[in-house]
């Protein structure tokens, strides 16, 4: 799976489903996806966020790319911090934030897994997280058979995704290999953003300033997997 910064929870039910979860770090970086951005709740309504990168090649893998040299952390942390001063997990929750958003590092990568890893601390997932650069597998494949190689070398009998990788992956292809592709499905997760309708589909930072760890927990088991 890519690397997402504070990814949606759709992203965490999915590693929570699983007995390993591989992370992309030797994969093109694309600049029209969600990488190193979000959305966040801002008056009512979503706001994007981001991390800016240093100018670099659009050829390099993620792990490659740097963080801008003009990235304020600070300024992030004031923009979520008025956003969600009010919510009722804030307090609880600030001193994740503050650890995911001031972690020194300027490598895009590391900084999105270590953001990737807390939240799961924080909610207590104890799936193995793996890059994939460590895997001794054919890395210059693509697509599903990337995918495969990967599994094959992990000794895995079970690849889970999520349900958009339906119309990229093969289960015919995949049981060929003895090893058996499922797709998980998340079930609507709603509920109450003070007194305002709810807008879907935002950072998982959203998930936390309004719920308690017991009910994110909860939630992470509320899927079909088929």
């Amino acid at each position: 799976m890519q690397p997402y910064f504070l990814p949606y929870i759709g992203y965490f039910q999915l590693i929570a489903s699983v007995d390993k979860f591989v992370i992309y770090d030797n994969i093109k970086y694309t600049k029209k996806g969600w990488i190193n951005r979000n959305r966040m709740l801002q008056n009512g309504a979503d706001k994007i966020f981001s991390i800016p990168l240093a100018k670099a090649s659009d050829r390099l893998d993620i792990v490659e790319r740097e963080i801008s040299p003009d990235f304020s952390r600070q300024k992030l942390l004031s923009q979520f911090r008025g956003c969600y001063l009010k919510a009722p997990y804030f307090e609880d929750v600030w001193p994740l934030i503050e650890s995911i958003v001031l972690f020194q590092d300027e490598n895009l990568f590391r900084y999105i897994e270590n953001s990737i890893v807390l939240i799961c601390d924080y909610l207590d997932i104890d799936t193995e997280i793996i890059v994939s650069s460590t895997v001794a597998a054919n890395h210059d494949l693509i697509s599903q058979d990337r995918v495969l190689a990967l599994c094959e070398a992990l000794g895995a009998n079970t690849y889970v995704n999520a349900s958009g990788g339906m119309e990229l992956y093969s289960k015919e292809i995949f049981q060929q290999k003895g090893i058996n592709l499922k797709f998980i499905q998340s079930k609507s997760f709603e509920y109450a953003q003070f007194n305002n309708d709810f807008v879907p589909w935002l950072s998982v930072i959203d998930v936390v300033m309004y719920n308690s760890v017991e009910v994110i927990q909860e939630q992470l088991t509320k899927v079909d997997i088929v």
